[in-house]
């Protein structure tokens, strides 16, 4: 089965999405990321246990940082998708690249786009 999402979408694996640390999420929108999503296990399933569940505080922390730095907890979010369910993967991407896209470019992009521009 070929899934399709939009190109815009970047995918980072890792071995569980209690490896992801909120200084990742914050430099992904430092480089000029428009937006994040966390896809992790679901609740009650993670492979590692609690991964998700520490994966889900982390996602809640950095939007609160996001939030208070000016950029937006929105762009930011955390789905628990079966591993095995690739159309709601698709899905999920697909939904978060037309949130993004109705937000605009990020506040960081647009200054390193100036800052681009200007040096």
């Amino acid at each position: 089965m070929r899934l399709s999402y939009p190109d815009s979408i970047r995918i980072i694996r890792l071995p569980c999405t209690g490896k992801v640390d909120v200084i990742h999420i914050m430099e992904t929108f430092q480089k000029g990321a428009d937006g994040v999503y966390v896809a992790g296990c679901l609740e009650g399933e993670c492979h590692f246990l609690t991964g998700n569940l520490r994966a889900r505080k982390k996602v809640e922390y950095a939007k609160k940082l996001l939030d208070e730095i000016g950029i937006g907890g929105e762009r930011l979010e955390m789905y628990n998708i079966a591993a095995s369910d690739g159309p709601r993967f698709a899905e999920v991407a697909r939904e978060m690249h037309e949130k993004i896209k109705a937000l605009g470019p990020s506040p960081i992009r647009e200054a390193l786009q100036k800052k681009k521009a200007v040096g």
